[in-house]
């Protein structure tokens, strides 16, 4: 299927932009900050700017920036954490990048926290094994870093903004490269853009599965309509799931995180008799690469038959924790949990994408004028698993890498060719039953694309989400629900088929039934 538009989608509006950034989080956020002032941005919101992955963030930003580390050490623990997997030319970049980065935020005046000097504070994650985490609000890091960037975006002039606006389609010229999109606002008018600049900044694709840290925006639209384009896709199996997401007897449509720096601080983990069961199961204990702790996690409650471990974070002094896990203490708090007192429940969520749409390390991707930044890329520094707070400084290093990228082939003449209409299907109109099958495939993937995985469980699992897919792409419906639904299937399908498709166990992807 090519379109997710079909031949009847009436065209309301047509606009023209240099460069249209798709997604309002830290990667969408930063890219358009280093385009050149005269070339027209607009970035596109799914719903409101406090709505993304990165606006719930918590951990930090990971850079080697004190004075006992370096760029090589972050290299070699990032490696470690990616399990062979990660582009080591790609990973250089973003370590060696990463610290001037860093430096441009604060004087782009995010709030990083600081400690008595009046330097930097800097913390310690999983993985690590230098403290290299900056962090701001204590544990509202992406939410502070947005909202400093937002407020700059919003004095550009050559910045424009648009929410409440939902991507369908990338439509290409007849030399296969980008020259506009089609979008829907406010869930009424589709609006043709024309542009030969598209930067992919969607976030991740959480809501295919049950339980997850991401939004309920997180519907996989970008990596889903790049697919649809034809853009190369990689590494889509390898999937992070987080070891310590809130447990809640129902599941939410985006699940409270416990920050690893909870951890990182000293927190243990331990099950409902208080055994630290994480020790002995690798040197870091509790402070493991996420994919260990994960599946450690999850054989302690195989074992145990409960739905859920704990984090003890106790030993730490309640001033302390106020301060340092402001967020976390009242979430917390209000769902009758003193984390000074008490055991914090946890169990792991789906958190993050470490594959998704090819780049180099320029944001290219297969397709000319295509770009991708932020976790909807695949820039190859993450490998099999992600170390914890690579993100964030990947969203920064790429995503201004992308910009000067486009900002220098918009000095080129352009191509000259005009944007065409292509021919699209006309589909029967049809309203299916999208809250089911959306939870069908969120029920298949949580059992079989989980992170313990088998051949036997993924065949089932595609079969059914194959069937769902064809349904949906045999009708139309130009609702956005419709499109979520569709752009879920497409992910779904493509993550447990690439996770077949790999035998061995390597990183975040399991596979038991052929695990030594």
């Amino acid at each position: 299927m090519q379109f997710a538009i079909d031949g009847t989608t009436k065209i309301s509006q047509t606009l023209r932009y240099d460069v249209v950034i798709i997604g309002a989080g830290l990667a969408g956020l930063y890219t358009a900050l280093h385009i050149g002032e005269r070339h027209s941005c607009l970035i596109l919101a799914k719903d409101k700017i406090d709505i993304s992955n990165s606006w719930f963030a918590q951990g930090g930003i990971a850079a080697a920036i004190s004075s006992d580390d370096a760029p090589i050490f972050h290299l070699e623990d990032t490696l470690i954490a990616g399990a062979g997997l990660c582009d080591k030319d790609a990973v250089g970049v973003l370590v060696d990048e990463g610290p001037t980065d860093i430096s441009r935020l604060v004087s782009l005046s995010v709030p990083f926290d600081i400690d008595e000097f009046g330097d930097l504070q800097i913390t310690r994650e999983g993985g690590h094994r230098k403290n290299r985490i900056v962090h701001a609000g204590g544990d509202a890091t992406g939410r502070e870093t947005v909202k400093a960037l937002a407020h700059i975006v919003a004095q550009r002039g050559n910045i424009s903004f648009s929410e409440n606006t939902c991507f369908y389609d990338i439509l290409k010229d007849k030399n296969g490269a980008v020259s506009s999109i089609i979008v829907k606002k406010d869930d009424k008018d589709f609006h043709l853009i024309e542009t030969r600049h598209v930067v992919i900044a969607t976030g991740g694709i959480g809501q295919v599965y049950r339980s997850t840290t991401n939004p309920s925006v997180a519907t996989g639209d970008g990596l889903a309509a790049a697919m649809r384009a034809g853009a190369e896709i990689k590494n889509i199996e390898f999937i992070q799931f987080h070891p310590t997401g809130l447990w809640s007897p129902v599941p939410e449509d985006r699940e409270f995180l416990i920050s690893e720096a909870v951890r990182g601080e000293g927190g243990l983990l331990k099950n409902r008799d208080g055994v630290r069961f994480m020790e002995g199961a690798h040197e870091l204990n509790e402070l493991a690469p996420r994919d260990i702790v994960a599946r450690a996690v999850v054989k302690e409650l195989q074992r145990s038959g409960d739905d859920h471990v704990f984090v003890d974070i106790t030993a730490k002094s309640e001033d302390f924790l106020k301060k340092r896990f402001p967020t976390i203490y009242e979430e917390c708090l209000k769902r009758g949990i003193n984390i000074a007192h008490d055991w914090i429940p946890v169990c792991p969520v789906q958190h993050y994408l470490m594959g998704g749409i090819a780049t180099d390390t320029n944001g290219r991707t297969s397709i000319p004028g295509l770009y991708a930044a932020g976790e909807a890329a695949n820039t190859g520094v993450h490998g099999a698993n992600r170390l914890a707070s690579n993100s964030m400084l990947e969203c920064l290093v790429f995503g201004r890498r992308a910009a000067e990228d486009i900002s220098r082939a918009l000095e080129q003449p352009a191509s000259g060719e005009k944007p065409v209409l292509p021919h699209v299907q006309t589909r029967p109109k049809a309203a299916l039953d999208y809250t089911a099958l959306r939870q069908r495939i969120k029920d298949l993937m949580s059992e079989y694309g989980y992170v313990m995985r088998n051949a036997e469980g993924l065949r089932y699992a595609i079969g059914e989400v194959t069937e769902i897919l064809r349904q949906v792409e045999a009708v139309y419906d130009d609702a956005v629900v419709y499109l979520e639904t569709l752009n879920i299937a497409t992910v779904a399908l493509a993550i447990l088929t690439a996770a077949l498709n790999r035998p061995e166990s390597i990183g975040s992807h399991y596979r038991e039934d052929t695990a030594v």
